[in-house]
């Protein structure tokens, strides 16, 4: 005798596929019908709301002063002609105001000491999550103009001899103190070794590595008399960056 049907379950089962996924499924078919099956279709539906969850933050999570922000990812070097649109985002929440903050005003803390303050915590909490800020992202967050963090995220490095990781120093986007030189100056005038460098610039082992050896070849071609222009032909780089090696050399050997 075969086993009773349950109705309970075919009457209430259906209920089970309500779903966000299975609407953006229904949707994407809709859509895009020759994006593929069922399978692809889930799929997909599944990658959206993976982003879409890692753009939002339930309130329990995001404390008084904190603000949730999207930075570029870390890993993300900029490439040729690329946009912020094709770059791969990542949100991080920052610390947009702390007691610290709010007793520098109370000590009667210059705007600059304000802001560099502010600057430095906020690019290096979006740094520990991954993601880097820029110049404009920070003058947004703090209400004041790129070029005045600019200068003075510039001036602090000059002065410390320590990058503020943001994309103007890691990805070369923007305005800021060249890597390349306080890594050689780390390397050439304090004697530090690679990996002490790598970890306090935040650079890795290879690209500090590549950096000292471009800086090399380029003293050398100085050493044998090769102008910008020849050793940017012989090494097959641009004016400019030899430049910037020519300066750098200039600065830690100029006798």
């Amino acid at each position: 005798m075969g086993s009773q049907p349950d109705y309970v379950r075919k009457k209430y089962g259906p209920l089970l596929a309500k779903t966000l996924k299975n609407a953006l499924a229904q949707r994407i078919h809709r859509e895009f019908p020759r994006l593929g099956g069922p399978r692809i279709q889930r799929l997909c539906a599944e990658m959206i709301l993976e982003v879409v969850g890692q753009h939002l933050r339930p309130r329990e999570h995001v404390a008084h002063g904190q603000v949730l922000w999207m930075a570029i990812r870390v890993d993300e070097p900029p490439r040729r002609h690329q946009r912020l649109i094709d770059c791969d985002l990542i949100p991080v929440v920052l610390d947009l105001s702390t007691a610290e903050d709010i007793h520098g005003r109370l000590e009667r803390e210059s705007t600059d000491q304000r802001l560099l303050r502010k600057s430095l915590r906020l690019c290096l909490q979006a740094y520990q999550q991954g993601g880097l800020l820029s110049n404009c992202d920070l003058a947004e967050l703090l209400n004041t103009q790129d070029s005045r963090i600019a200068h003075l995220l510039r001036s602090y490095e000059q002065e410390t001899g320590q990058l503020v990781p943001r994309r103007a120093t890691l990805h070369d986007v923007g305005t800021g103190l060249t890597h390349k030189c306080i890594i050689c100056r780390k390397r050439y005038l304090e004697g530090k070794e690679t990996a002490e460098i790598a970890r306090e610039t935040y650079h890795s082992l290879e690209a500090v590595d590549r950096y000292l050896a471009q800086y090399d070849r380029v003293r050398q071609c100085r050493l044998q008399g090769l102008n910008a222009v020849d050793t940017a032909h012989l090494l097959r780089c641009t004016v400019r960056l030899v430049e910037e090696y020519l300066d750098i050399d200039q600065e830690l050997n100029p006798n």
